[in-house]
């Protein structure tokens, strides 16, 4: 279970993870990619409080290095998405869709921002998912998702999706407790059956500590540029923080598959979050592999044709 993040794995979250005290043993050997670090393996009990929401499981352990290799990222990332785009004027259907979940403050919004500000617009389809309307609500709950999935060589991003029907739907208990448990087997179906039509799905959980939310939330009463953000139901929300890590867990352990598996983010420190978010993915767009189209017509040819015009 995600073994570079638990905290019961390495203890205190200082040596071992690249907090205050990280050497620099954490260059000394080749790490496993970051998305075997942070998975949620299929299958597996699932226990938030095992996770530091402050952790530096791997990679850059400061700020500003963090900052630094988030920059660097950006060319390969824009190289990366040129190339699945192209590769979709020739029939490749594959594509990435980056599903973003967390509470509220946990960052969702930023990292869209900072992760995807190197793509080409052209190529991002970003879908921030909020209550739903009314003729949203007339039709099955993977209705709207569906409407808003990546075309092919597209990259589609998520802020919030269809698992506030399996969160907000368990916690608020606006459907009962056996549709929730149904809606898990249609959401980890619908998944699948995106994988196989060629859609990489990245789900990531943003994970912020309860103390780390309240000091964002009270920076938002603090600036007044910020006070769109806050609403006093952000409040009444907080005292529901159990019952929503139990819906967070109940809905990683039960879709976590190898089709569309979740990864763990830890969210205290932006940077960091930024950084992971960007690492996993580049790190699927690189298993994808996108190549450029070969031509399609004699080069030499219309060259020779070009020239002489």
């Amino acid at each position: 279970m995600g073994a570079a993040v638990a905290k019961d794995e390495r203890g205190k979250h200082g040596k071992g993870h690249g907090g205050k005290h990280g050497g620099k043993h954490r260059d000394a050997a080749p790490r496993p990619p970051l998305r075997e670090l942070l998975r949620v393996p299929a299958g597996e009990r699932l226990d938030l409080r095992r996770f530091d929401p402050a952790g530096i499981p791997a990679g850059p352990a400061r700020k500003a290095a963090g900052a630094e290799a988030l920059a660097r990222m950006a060319e390969p990332l824009a190289s990366l998405q040129d190339r699945l785009f192209a590769a979709s004027t020739a029939g490749d259907r594959r594509r990435v869709l980056l599903v973003l979940q967390g509470m509220d403050t946990s960052g969702k919004g930023g990292a869209v921002k900072r992760v995807t500000g190197p793509l080409n617009p052209a190529g991002c389809r970003i879908r921030a998912f909020k209550a739903p309307t009314d003729e949203e609500r007339s039709h099955p709950f993977l209705w709207r998702i569906a409407r808003a999935l990546p075309k092919p060589g597209e990259i589609g991003v998520f802020d919030r999706s269809h698992y506030e029907d399996v969160l907000i739907a368990r916690v608020r208990e606006l459907v009962s407790r056996s549709e929730v448990n149904h809606r898990y087997a249609q959401i980890n179906r619908f998944e699948e059956s995106l994988a196989r039509d060629g859609v990489t799905v990245v789900k990531v959980f943003l994970h912020i500590s309860y103390e780390k939310q309240r000091e964002r939330l009270l920076r938002r009463l603090d600036d007044p540029s910020k006070h769109w953000k806050f609403a006093p139901s952000d409040i009444d929300e907080r005292a529901l923080w159990p019952a929503y890590q139990e819906a967070y867990e109940l809905a990683l352990e039960r879709c976590s598959t190898d089709a569309a598996p979740w990864f763990v983010v830890p969210a205290d420190r932006k940077w960091y979050r930024d950084w992971a978010v960007a690492t996993l993915l580049r790190e699927h767009l690189e298993l994808i592999g996108p190549r450029y189209p070969e031509a399609g017509f004699d080069v030499e040819e219309c060259r020779a044709r070009l020239i002489a015009t």
